[in-house]
């Protein structure tokens, strides 16, 4: 098979580039910019464009497929090509579809939790030594690559993502996986860019629901509200199967899950927060369904240390411990800092966040983040006034933000160099720091700023 990536650079479209090489498939890509870590990935598989930019002779009639990532734009040259050759023209979830349509797929969704469930169950399977494809968004511990597509796999792991498919495709990347076993972690609304109110966004997850194949699953947390009320409205020939946050006890900063059908055994855990327990439950009643028992399961779990960027620890001592998350809608702070305050109740919290998407420097969605921070003993907000300038969107204040988040803790920043001057005038010693950003703070060097906070 001979397939061509267009926008190859893009976090998802890179791996899968990977993935269908390494199924040694004839693979060619370009994009007008290729930033790290794709840069260096592809280069390792010679998969790396030898120039940047687009090139209508990499379009040609020997290609079965050409795959659109959802960086490249209606006008591209190289896709008016691919239109005019009548050439069969992929989003990356439809081909991720086609690549597993044989398999039993198992689809997490959800505005957070997504990853983290993916990783979970990954982590499990790959302790057990159970081959499975997989698309994940975020690089695991002991995987090289967030995508892998093979022949030979029965089972296909997928973070279903509820944006858009492409520029030609304006369906959400999760509609077009079918899931056989589908996961629902929380809905929280997000990208308010695509969909423009509550309802608008709600309605994208019973469509995910129906597209359910017959006699298949669902696997829901019950205790959000609206994923409670779609999922026990799934079909009749859907098994439902809720889920809660399991038994667990918090210790000298260490969490403990109860076997729920061995009271006397506990397993350790290198995760915390109600939200990543109720991940776990998640990823457990998953693992169920593709025979492996709860002993199996507590097991392989204990080693789980998180995804990159999700909770993920950099630096601790005795006295301090300095976290890094994708945190940015407003639920996903609230949950962050609210696991951070309980798993270390002896510890002051001082929680950085960067306003970086589209929906949260929007005007009218600002408001969302009401008490968002509130638990945070000291919480930095950031945001850079170009990048609403770049977003195209009309520009907010300080003042705005500050009344937008409504508490008292709150300190607002738009140069970034002297947030940081100002987080390291703090005496870290029993306190905790939290960066929250899918940006970088404008290039915030992490590993400098650790090594001044803890020696």
């Amino acid at each position: 098979m001979n397939v061509h990536f267009i926008a190859v650079g893009g976090s998802a479209m890179h791996n899968i580039a990977i993935a269908m090489h390494k199924k040694k498939f004839i693979v060619t890509g370009s994009d007008d910019e290729i930033l790290e870590p794709s840069k260096s990935r592809l280069a390792k598989f010679n998969l790396l464009p030898t120039t940047e930019g687009w090139d209508i002779n990499k379009i040609h009639s020997a290609l079965d497929a050409v795959i659109l990532g959802m960086h490249a734009r209606v006008d591209n040259p190289e896709l008016l090509r691919a239109q005019e050759l009548g050439l069969k023209i992929y989003s990356y979830p439809e081909y991720i579809y086609e690549q597993t349509k044989d398999k039993t797929r198992i689809v997490i969704g959800g505005s957070h939790g997504k990853t983290s469930i993916t990783a979970m169950i990954l982590h499990v399977l790959n302790f057990h030594k159970i081959d499975c494809d997989y698309l994940v968004g975020a690089q695991l511990e002991g995987f090289d690559t967030m995508a892998k597509l093979t022949k030979e796999a029965t089972i296909a792991i997928i973070e279903g993502d509820e944006y858009l498919s492409s520029p030609i495709d304006r369906r959400p990347k999760f509609h077009l996986y079918k899931p056989t076993i589908a996961v629902l972690s929380g809905i929280a609304w997000d990208h308010i860019n695509v969909f423009p109110t509550f309802d608008n966004y709600v309605e994208q997850f019973k469509i995910f629901v129906d597209l359910i194949e017959p006699n298949g699953s669902i696997i829901y947390c019950e205790l959000d509200e609206q994923v409670k009320k779609i999922s026990e409205k799934a079909r009749g020939d859907i098994q439902k199967y809720p889920y809660t946050i399991p038994e667990h006890q918090i210790k000298n900063g260490l969490t403990t899950i109860n076997n729920l059908k061995s009271k006397n055994d506990a397993y350790p855990l290198l995760i915390f927060g109600e939200h990543n327990l109720m991940n776990l439950n998640a990823a457990r009643l998953v693992c169920n369904k593709i025979n492996l028992n709860d002993e199996q399961f507590y097991e392989a779990i204990k080693s789980f240390s998180g995804a990159a960027k999700r909770l993920e620890i950099i630096k601790k001592n005795d006295v301090t411990a300095i976290y890094k998350d994708f945190a940015h809608s407003p639920s996903k702070l609230k949950a962050t800092t609210q696991a951070l305050k309980k798993q270390f109740p002896n510890r002051k919290l001082i929680a950085c966040m960067e306003l970086h998407t589209f929906s949260s420097l929007n005007e009218t969605f600002l408001k969302e983040y009401n008490n968002s921070m509130a638990l945070a003993d000291e919480a930095f907000v950031y945001f850079n006034p170009h990048t609403i300038e770049h977003k195209k969107l009309k520009q907010i204040t300080k003042e705005q933000v500050k009344l937008a988040f409504g508490s008292d803790n709150i300190k607002v920043y738009t140069d970034s160099k002297i947030m940081l001057e100002d987080l390291l005038k703090i005496n870290f010693e029993t306190k905790n720091l939290l960066m929250m950003s899918s940006g970088n703070f404008d290039g915030i060097d992490f590993k400098e700023l650790v090594k001044k906070i803890i020696y």
